[in-house]
C-alpha cells in the first residue's frame, strides 16, 4: 500500500512543525505502508536543523518542486536567510494585513496549481492508495483536494493547528472577504476529506461540527529522547523553557511570582536560573527585565533538536506555556510529549480545564496553573523548590507509552488501511 504525503515542512526544516510527519514516515513501513513524500525544494523555513535529515529512511521516495513565496518580495528578502525573532513576525502591521487579506489561505497558495500538475503526472504513472495533506500551511490541503477530486483517491487531511480559529489570525486584520474565503475553503476541506486527523480532543470536537470523520492522533516523542542524555541534573534550581515562545505566551504571572519569591527568600534567589532555549519574543525579554530577573535568565537561542533534548533531561523543572488566547483549551504544544519522556516535573501555565490539564493528570507528570492564578503558581513553585532542596524533586509518571511515535504511527496505519478496505 502506498500513500502520498503532501507537506511543506520537511528536513532541513527544524522546529515542531516538521516532527510530526517526519516521525510518521519513519515508522509507516513497519506497518506495511510505503510513504511517498512531496515537499518543497527551496522552503524558507524559520528554523533549520540539519540533524533531522538522518531520520529520513533511505528507502522512501521524496518528490520536490521549487516554490516561489510572494512574501519574499513583501519583506524585501534579497537573500535566503533565516529570519530573526520568528516569535515576533506577526505584529499586526501593514505586511501582516497584506499577508492575511491577499494570500488566502497563506502565501503558499501560489504553489497549488504547479503542485497539482506535477503530482497528477506522478499519479498517472504510479499507484497511490491514499493522499495525505498536513497543514498549516493549509494550501497543502488545497493541493490534496484537487487531486482527490480528479482521481477519486481516498484523502486524509491532517490539521496540526486550526485554520480559521488559529490564534494569531487576529494579527492579520482580515477583512470580511478574507474571513469568508478562508471559512469556505476550510469547510470544503473538512467536508470533502474522507478523514480528518487532528492533535487534541478539543480540536476533534470542533471539527466534528463540520467533518463527517475526525480522528485524534496527538504529537509524541521518539527514541532520541532516551539516547545520549545527561544523567546529572543541573545544580541550580533551573526552570527551563524549550521552543518557540511567542508574545501570546508571555508568562507575566510567572515573572511576578519569581520576583516575589526572590525578594522573600535569598536562598531561592541564589539558586534560581531560568533557561530559555529557542526563539523568544522581545516582549518576554522586556517582562523579565521589568521584574529584575535578567541576571537569572539564560537565553540560549536556537539549538539542534538533540541539544534541546539534553536540556530537557537536565532541567529541574520544565516550563510549558499555552498561548493566552481564545480557544486555548485545545492547544497542545509539541514539546509537551518530549517533556513527558524527560520525566522532569512539568510546570504549565494555561487553561486549568483544557486538554493539557487532562494529559498531565493522566500521566501524573505535572500541574497547570491558570494565567492569572498567582497564588496557586506561588505555592507550586515553592513546593518544587522545597523538594529541590531536599533532593526529592522528581515525578513518577505513568501512561506515557501511548505517546511514542511508533504507537501513534500504528494508529495512523489502522486509519489508512480502514479507508482503503
Amino acid at each position: 500500500m502506498k500513500v502520498l504525503i503532501i507537506t511543506y515542512y520537511w528536513p532541513p526544516a527544524g522546529g515542531s512543525g516538521v516532527q510530526r510527519w517526519l516521525k510518521f514516515v519513519k515508522y509507516l513501513q513497519e506497518f506495511g505502508i510505503e510513504p511517498v513524500v512531496y515537499t518543497t525544494e527551496n522552503g524558507a523555513y524559520p528554523t533549520l536543523d540539519d540533524s533531522l535529515a538522518s531520520e529520513v529512511p533511505d528507502t522512501i521516495e521524496i518528490l520536490k518542486q521549487s516554490i516561489w513565496d510572494p512574501t519574499d518580495l513583501l519583506f524585501w528578502k534579497k537573500e535566503k536567510s533565516i529570519p530573526k525573532d520568528v516569535s515576533n513576525t506577526s505584529k499586526g502591521g501593514f505586511f501582516s494585513f497584506i499577508r492575511g487579506n491577499f494570500f488566502i489561505p497563506d502565501p503558499k497558495i501560489g504553489w497549488v496549481a504547479k503542485s497539482v500538475s506535477y503530482l497528477q503526472h506522478y499519479i498517472d504513472s504510479n499507484t497511490i492508495d491514499v493522499i495525505i495533506s498536513t497543514g498549516p500551511p493549509h494550501s497543502m490541503h488545497l493541493i490534496a483536494k484537487k487531486l482527490h477530486q480528479n482521481n477519486r483517491i481516498k484523502w486524509i487531511a491532517d490539521f496540526r493547528d486550526p485554520w480559521t480559529n488559529l490564534y494569531y489570525n487576529i494579527d492579520f486584520k482580515q477583512g470580511g472577504f478574507a474571513k469568508r474565503r478562508n471559512k469556505k475553503l476550510e469547510t470544503q476541506v473538512l467536508q470533502q476529506a474522507d478523514c480528518v486527523i487532528t492533535v487534541s480532543a478539543t480540536l476533534q470536537k470542533e471539527f466534528l461540527q463540520t467533518a463527517k470523520h475526525v480522528e485524534l492522533i496527538t504529537n509524541g516523542f521518539d527514541n532520541e529522547v532516551f539516547a545520549n542524555v545527561p544523567s546529572q541534573l543541573d545544580e541550580k534550581f533551573t526552570i527551563s523553557y524549550i521552543g518557540l515562545l511567542p508574545k501570546q505566551s508571555n508568562p507575566k504571572v510567572l515573572f511576578k511570582v519569581l520576583k516575589r519569591l526572590c525578594e522573600e527568600d535569598s536562598l531561592f534567589s541564589e539558586d534560581l536560573k531560568i533557561n530559555f532555549i529557542g526563539d523568544i519574543s522581545n516582549e518576554v525579554r522586556l517582562e523579565i527585565e521589568a521584574n529584575d530577573l535578567i541576571s537569572k535568565a539564560n537565553f540560549m537561542g536556537r539549538i539542534s533538536h538533540q541539544k534541546a533534548i539534553e536540556y530537557q533531561h537536565k532541567a529541574q523543572v520544565l516550563l510549558l506555556l499555552i498561548p493566552n488566547v481564545m480557544n486555548s483549551k485545545g492547544i497542545l504544544t509539541g514539546k509537551l510529549f518530549e517533556y513527558l519522556a524527560a520525566k522532569r516535573p512539568i510546570l504549565a501555565i494555561g487553561p486549568e480545564d483544557g486538554d493539557l490539564s487532562d494529559i498531565l493528570k493522566d500521566t501524573n507528570a505535572g500541574v497547570v496553573t491558570g494565567y492569572e492564578n498567582e497564588e496557586k503558581l506561588f505555592l507550586e513553585i515553592q513546593k518544587l523548590y522545597t523538594n529541590f532542596k531536599n533532593g526529592t524533586l522528581k515525578v513518577v509518571s505513568k501512561n506515557i507509552e501511548q505517546f511514542h511515535r511508533r504507537e501513534l504511527t500504528n494508529q495512523l496505519a489502522k486509519i489508512i488501511k480502514k479507508l482503503v478496505d
